[in-house]
């Protein structure tokens, strides 16, 4: 879209705060994931998952695309659209072993998909923001709206 412009952080409708991305990444049912193959190719998938606490969450077979891309290449993005707005995080990945977390994410997942999770085996994908992005698209809030957030660095979220 050349030439929307973006305002500054004291125009518009003013940045929007970190709880409007969290409202809009909680309820979404569908998100999608884009990844990077190993000759540098873009892998973008729709996705379920969850969001639980400060990070987002999914499973996926150990022999998927997105597993292998995600071995080789540990970061990637996660988007939403919900109407009109939109949230896309930046993060890094790691496979979660942690019995607590994998009990968290199967009852987060069963209760959000109606899923019977109770032979749940596949490995937990836990995405680490690094920086996030909320646009809202309704009429004459676009460029008034757009923000970035940033997340401190962890030992997370810190490129490997």
């Amino acid at each position: 879209m050349p030439g929307y412009g973006i305002l500054d952080a004291n125009s518009g409708r003013g940045l929007l705060p970190w709880h409007w991305a969290i409202e809009r990444l909680t309820p979404a049912r569908t998100y999608w994931l884009s990844t990077t193959r190993p000759d540098h190719r873009p892998h973008a998938m729709p996705i379920w998952g969850v969001w639980m606490s400060s990070v987002f969450c999914f499973s996926t077979g150990e022999h998927s695309r997105k597993a292998r891309n995600l071995e080789g290449v540990p970061y990637c993005v996660i988007s939403v659209t919900a109407g009109d707005d939109s949230v896309i995080l930046e993060g890094v990945v790691r496979v979660e072993g942690d019995a607590d977390l994998r009990r968290m994410f199967a009852s987060a997942y069963s209760e959000k998909y109606h899923w019977n999770m109770d032979h749940f085996s596949d490995a937990i994908y836990v995405v680490w923001p690094v920086v996030a992005y909320g646009f809202s698209a309704a009429t004459d809030e676009f460029t008034g709206s757009a923000t970035r957030w940033t997340f401190a660095a962890t030992q997370w979220n810190r490129q490997p």
